[in-house]
């Protein structure tokens, strides 16, 4: 049997009867990797030797009677993640050489979990793209179309896991990089509720592992079926023990119906500050129709729903309020005199990340406050709804593109050039509020690429979307492995 495209779930039940071995799905990944990574470059730090070893140790542990959550189960790492003995470097040429020396601290769950580290995938310089590529490690090809991009950041976990390298991965999402990357291949991703998983560890090189994170960001579990992403996001859930952990314990509530029949869904599949492709509105399409079909109360508008336009503009100035802290002061000065240049009509998302490139420490309280204001609106939302269903971004995996420049260059939709980064807006819908979100498979654009939507879900009621995901696995299918 070829085991390379089952999910965690079936070959962990393969390796409780006695079906195969730990050690044998191992060097089945590792030889997969090895005759078809070349092409792919998903996995960029390789850990064969070590992955060997912890597979022989699950395999004698389960013989002593043990049966760990993710016992035996091979599984990659984004890069960003510090694993003791592997280079992190973020894709950042000037540190190549450095090694962290201990675990992430979802790193070491995983081991306790009894997963095997088979390596580290590929990312984009600093995490700061929707594509994967850097200097170090070059490229990450979307494993349906090599010309195309897997996504990013976490695009080598996407590509890994859509190759049959691996049955799981872990990624972090600051800016929909677990969703994009997932939505581009064809697999599952979770971005769960912001501060639901501890992040320490995940930081840049050089940097502190110290237990707090970037605002906005989390990290979160990949996979090929719904299940599986519960499965890992079990694993990774809870505080970091070196702060709330020290006093509180997670439970998170069960998801809030077990029949498709009993969600009540609002489906998005127009925003106001960017277009949705063909391609996608019709994935939205194909997930709307399965609700509906499956009894569920689909709703396509709500005056619950929080201001779209307002949402993508104040998530724009605090994502960007954060990428220039490392800045040097004379390019830090130049924004500001771009940003003074702006007209106060202005309400364009290019001015949005310049004025929030340049935000003072008043305009950050300023719009966080806004932000609780959008939070508690959600709150409303959910009390009439159970989940939202949505666009990830405006279209399939686009062709790779290098210009050095991000902010000149243009996503195409349908024909149409718009900014960039423009198409973040439907990731930052999710990540403003700090909401969980899967991604799920939607079917397949006219050009045969994959196509996803994000379910998001009421915060910290994760299991929600999650629950909702593999019931429309059950209607509509979930992970094709690449022609």
């Amino acid at each position: 049997m070829t085991w390379n495209f089952l999910t965690a779930e079936e070959n962990a039940a393969a390796m409780r009867t006695g079906e195969v071995t730990s050690a044998e799905l191992t060097d089945a990944a590792i030889t997969r990797i090895e005759r078809d990574d070349k092409a792919i470059n998903a996995v960029c730090v390789p850990d064969f030797d070590r992955a060997r070893v912890a597979a022989r140790d699950a395999d004698q542990a389960r013989a002593r009677g043990e049966d760990r959550p993710l016992l035996g189960i091979p599984v990659t790492v984004k890069e960003s993640y510090n694993i003791a003995g592997l280079p992190t470097t973020w894709g950042m040429p000037q540190h190549r050489h450095h090694l962290p020396a201990e675990d992430a601290v979802q790193v070491s769950r995983l081991k306790a979990a009894g997963a095997v580290v088979l390596g580290k995938t590929n990312v984009p310089l600093g995490l700061q793209d929707i594509q994967s590529f850097n200097e170090i490690y070059g490229t990450t090809n979307n494993p349906w179309d090599h010309g195309r991009t897997s996504g990013g950041s976490s695009g080598g976990s996407a590509a890994a896991l859509a190759s049959g390298f691996g049955a799981l991965s872990i990624g972090s999402d600051l800016a929909g990089s677990l969703r994009t990357p997932a939505h581009f291949c064809g697999v599952y991703a979770h971005k769960p509720t912001v501060g639901l998983a501890a992040d320490r560890g995940m930081v840049p090189p050089a940097t502190p592992a110290l237990p707090f994170g970037p605002d906005l960001a989390v990290v979160g579990p990949m996979a090929r079926s719904a299940r599986d992403l519960t499965l890992l996001l079990d694993v990774m859930a809870g505080p970091d023990p070196l702060t709330f952990g020290r006093a509180y314990d997670l439970k998170l509530p069960p998801a809030r119906h077990e029949r498709i029949g009993d969600f009540r869904v609002l489906v998005l599949d127009e925003h106001p500050l960017i277009p949705t492709g063909s391609a996608v509105r019709a994935g939205v399409g194909r997930v709307a129709d399965a609700l509906a079909d499956g009894g569920a109360r689909v709703e396509r508008s709500s005056p619950l729903l929080p201001d779209l336009a307002e949402a993508g503009e104040l998530y724009t100035q605090l994502l960007f309020s954060g990428s220039v802290a490392r800045f040097p002061v004379e390019a830090y000065e130049q924004l500001q005199a771009n940003a003074a240049g702006l007209s106060a009509d202005d309400r364009s998302l290019d001015a949005a990340r310049l004025r929030g490139m340049v935000f003072s420490h008043r305009d950050w309280m300023a719009a966080n406050t806004r932000r609780e204001h959008h939070r508690h609106e959600w709150r409303q939302f959910f009390a009439g709804f159970d989940a939202v269903v949505c666009p990830i971004t405006p279209t399939p995996a686009f062709p790779h593109d290098h210009i050095p420049d991000p902010l000149a260059r243009r996503i195409d939709i349908d024909g149409v050039g718009f900014p960039y980064f423009d198409q973040l807006v439907w990731a930052g819908l999710a990540t403003l509020p700090g909401l969980p979100s899967t991604a799920v498979p939607a079917g397949r654009s006219p050009e045969g690429l994959p196509v996803g939507v994000q379910i998001i879900g009421p915060m910290f009621e994760d299991r929600t979307p999650l629950r909702l995901a593999e019931l429309l696995e059950e209607r509509i299918g979930g992970f094709q492995a690449p022609r």
